[in-house]
């Protein structure tokens, strides 16, 4: 798998996780999911991705998985 197919993975997995947290448990864990969008947004523009470095830190190939 990709560097950039686990980020989405990761984050569509957070995001999942956050919503079922704020369900069950408190509101408040919707922050972790506006987080996670944000992080998104500004790595579309800046390209700047702290999983993506430390994916590829841990030897994660960067390149398509196809």
């Amino acid at each position: 798998m990709s560097i950039d197919r686990m980020v989405m993975a990761f984050a569509g997995t957070f995001i999942l996780i956050s919503l079922a947290l704020a369900h069950w448990h408190s509101p408040n864990w919707l922050w972790l999911t506006a987080l996670v969008g944000a992080n998104l947004l500004q790595a579309s523009f800046t390209g700047f991705c702290p999983l993506a470095i430390i994916l590829k830190k841990l030897g994660v190939k960067p390149g398509c998985a196809f």
